[in-house]
C-alpha cells in the first residue's frame, strides 16, 4: 500500500502540484501553446478561457512535460493517474498531506527518503513483498521503532559534512 502511496504521489507531480509552484498570476493564452501542448489539451479548447489562470498553467506545464515522455513513461503515466483518479476524496486529502509534509523537509532529508526509496525500488520484486507484508504485520509502536532505528543507522553511516573531522 505504501508503494501505491509513493507512485500516486508521483502522479500527483506529473500532473499538477508541482506546476503551482510557478508563479500563479502568470497567464497562458491557448494561443500561445505549442502545437502538441495543444493536442494533448484538445479536451478542453472550450472551457480553456473560463480556467482559472493557475489551472490553465498547471495544465500547459502537464502538456509539455507529456509531450517529452516516451512511448513507457506515458504508459506507466497513464496508470498512476487512473489510479490516483480511483482514490477516494479522503485519499487524496492525505496523500497531498503527505506531500506537503515532505515538501516541508530539510533537503538532507528529501535526499535521505529518495535514497531509501531507489534502494528498495531495485530490490527483487519478492524481496519487496517480503518487506511490505512484513511491515504491514507490525504494531504502530513496532513500525515507529524501525523507523527510528532506520534513521538512527543512517546518520551512524553517513555523517553531515560538517561533523567530519578535518
Amino acid at each position: 500500500m505504501k508503494a501505491k502511496y509513493l507512485i500516486i504521489v508521483a502522479a500527483t507531480l506529473l500532473f499538477g502540484i508541482a506546476g503551482s509552484a510557478i508563479a500563479q498570476d502568470q497567464d497562458v493564452p491557448w494561443e500561445n501553446l505549442s502545437e502538441e501542448q495543444q493536442r494533448v489539451l484538445r479536451p478542453y479548447v472550450d472551457e480553456w478561457a473560463s480556467l482559472s489562470a493557475e489551472r490553465r498553467m498547471r495544465l500547459a506545464e502537464g502538456a509539455r512535460r507529456w509531450a517529452e515522455m516516451n512511448p513507457d513513461q506515458r504508459s506507466g503515466a497513464r496508470e498512476r493517474f487512473e489510479s490516483w483518479r480511483n482514490l477516494n476524496d479522503d485519499q487524496r486529502a492525505a496523500i497531498r498531506d503527505r506531500y506537503q509534509q515532505f515538501q516541508n523537509l530539510s533537503p538532507r532529508e528529501k535526499a535521505r527518503i529518495r535514497n531509501n526509496f531507489r534502494r528498495f525500488s531495485e530490490l527483487p520484486a519478492d524481496r519487496r513483498q517480503e518487506l511490505r507484508d512484513r511491515f504491514r504485520s507490525m504494531t504502530p509502536d513496532q513500525r515507529q521503532k524501525v523507523r527510528d532505528r532506520l534513521r538512527q543507522r543512517q546518520q551512524q553511516v553517513r555523517p553531515r559534512t560538517g561533523d567530519r573531522p578535518n
